[in-house]
């Protein structure tokens, strides 16, 4: 029932199916390259041109040998452009490549977007990110109070990476706003929970203690890829459709 179900949403989207097997995939590309060759005007000339080529008949009027005289001073020419259907093959399949890189991004790319920083203004509003919000989407909180040491680094560094993971939801909230002040004393902070589906992840206490003392957005980010709790970096050359050639090879 599973098996169906992803079958059905794969075929679905944008109406085509994305196979991964071996034999989806050159079934994938010899309908991509059959694709192209139907639109492109100088492959039907060669087609034809082949196909005058291999045919038996062969007529003796002067009207059909004057024909394939004309013809004949043109192969040359025309040997030539049959023999870069190689290096066209090779276009097709870089245009292949980059379609497939293209499905793959939107798929990992469906759901909402944040890119920033979201600041929570108490109890209430917590419990309504946490609650509310898809369930595939990750949702992590730093739980910080002025003038602790790490607080604002540590808030810094996840402004950051919430540019960079823009399907991730990051929050911060002060302490004393959460409605639990008493269970976040300056001793645990700052303080990072990591939510999903309305379900805790992870929660590390006094997180910076993980840390040099002069920490950066990358060491943040590292320590939260040990956990599994971030997912691939987004693709910014593939959302605005500008990946070069030289990119997927």
């Amino acid at each position: 029932m599973e098996e169906n179900s992803n079958a059905s949403f794969e075929e679905d989207f944008e109406g085509q199916a994305m196979h991964t097997g071996p034999k989806g995939v050159i079934n994938d590309w010899r309908k991509f390259k059959l694709e192209s060759e139907d639109t492109d005007p100088t492959a039907m000339s060669k087609k034809e041109i082949l196909r005058q080529l291999s045919s038996p008949h062969r007529s003796s009027s002067k009207e059909d040998k004057d024909t394939r005289d004309r013809f004949s001073r043109k192969m040359s020419m025309q040997e030539y452009e049959l023999m870069q259907d190689e290096k066209e093959d090779e276009s097709c399949l870089q245009k292949y490549r980059k379609r497939c890189m293209q499905d793959m991004h939107q798929r990992l790319s469906f759901g909402p977007k944040y890119g920033y920083m979201c600041e929570l203004q108490n109890g209430e509003e917590f419990l309504e990110v946490i609650e509310k919000e898809r369930k595939t989407t990750t949702i992590i909180v730093h739980i910080y109070e002025d003038g602790i040491k790490g607080c604002e680094a540590l808030n810094n560094s996840l402004s950051c990476l919430a540019t960079e993971y823009a399907s991730v939801r990051f929050c911060s909230i002060r302490a004393s706003n959460t409605g639990a002040g008493d269970r976040f004393s300056s001793d645990v902070l700052p303080t990072l929970l990591v939510y999903k589906g309305g379900e805790l992840l992870s929660n590390f206490i006094s997180v910076t203690e993980h840390f040099s003392e002069d920490f950066f957005a990358v060491d943040v980010e590292s320590f939260l890829n040990e956990y599994g709790l971030l997912p691939e970096r987004e693709l910014p050359a593939l959302e605005n459709g500008n990946m070069d050639e030289e990119d997927i090879e």
